[in-house]
């Protein structure tokens, strides 16, 4: 079983992806949304992180209001995993809860406290132009 996909958000607007082993993502597990975590945990030392959502394995995106690691669904007006087509309409929308739990394919991060490691993103290859 793959572990965790984690999407950590830098300072500079941009955002970095990992991929966790199966042993790093248990570390992960029963945190929820809005706690803080040690970067240790991933394999950044120094580094100070805030869980600010995620999905799970279906692609349900997890909101902070729902308590617990099931699925719910709710009657939603506005906020996360809704796409409001007027004011006032409300939503019944199936979302993930809190909690991470085994069955959670991506995490997102916030960089609260940088280390001595710096993290880049990925840099864009630029395509190489045929010859004319």
């Amino acid at each position: 079983m793959p572990g965790i996909k984690v999407v950590i958000g830098l300072k500079n607007g941009l955002c970095v992806q990992r991929e966790l082993s199966e042993e790093q993502s248990k570390n992960l597990w029963a945190k929820k949304i809005g706690d803080n975590i040690d970067g240790t945990i991933l394999g950044l030392s120094g580094y100070e992180f805030s869980i600010t959502g995620g999905s799970d394995d279906c692609g349900f995106p997890m909101r902070k209001d729902v308590a617990g690691p099931n699925r719910r669904r709710i009657l939603a007006v506005k906020g996360i995993g809704l796409k409001q087509k007027a004011p006032g309409i409300r939503v019944r929308k199936t979302v993930a809860g809190n909690t991470i739990h085994p069955k959670i394919h991506q995490v997102n991060l916030k960089v609260l406290k940088e280390g001595a490691e710096k993290l880049e993103p990925p840099k864009k290859e630029e395509a190489a132009k045929p010859a004319a």
